[in-house]
């Protein structure tokens, strides 16, 4: 059976479209202008794009993110995050499909109802992957300098992630 929420997408691309005709935008032309704007804006972030998969990539593969999970495990420790989840920590700023890897990982070890899958879960829907988007972003809008961003960013992930360990501890026990 049809709710409502199924006609909303459907609903609100017509009704543009709706409009824009009633306005004498010619709704095609306007698309068509809109999506050489989009491959313009994908060729000048692509290289960005590349350097950071590439990157991520070889931090995996040459094991340092191994190493940095042993030299961090006694501020998880201290921080009630589990040594298991700061490989997910480490690498969802940066990378979105590495950290995806790494949490179906944690999921086919510990399954989902563990404490530590519950934290991965949370974790991973709570957390942006902050470098991807300011690659993205910035580069999209030809921004050089940062400035406060990356700082309020890393900031949030921090708190993100330790607030998923606390929330998940809290609202379902140890």
């Amino acid at each position: 059976m049809a709710t409502i929420s199924d006609f909303a997408v459907p609903s609100i691309i017509f009704g543009i479209i709706f409009y824009a005709m009633i306005r004498g935008v010619n709704v095609f032309d306007a698309f068509v202008k809109g999506a050489r704007g989009g491959i313009g804006v994908s060729i000048r972030i692509l290289p960005a794009l590349v350097a950071l998969i590439t990157s991520v990539g070889i931090f995996r593969a040459s094991g340092a993110l191994d190493l940095l999970t042993y030299a961090l495990e006694p501020v998880g420790n201290l921080l009630s995050l589990p040594r298991e989840v700061l490989p997910l920590a480490l690498l969802r700023p940066v990378s979105g499909s590495g950290a995806l890897v790494i949490f179906k990982d944690i999921l086919a070890e510990y399954g989902p109802d563990s404490l530590i899958g519950r934290i991965a879960s949370v974790m991973e829907g709570s957390t942006e992957t902050t470098f991807y988007t300011i690659a993205v972003y910035f580069g999209a809008t030809s921004i050089k300098k940062t400035r406060h961003t990356m700082p309020a960013a890393i900031s949030a992930d921090l708190v993100g992630f330790l607030m998923s360990a606390y929330a998940v501890r809290l609202l379902m026990g140890p």
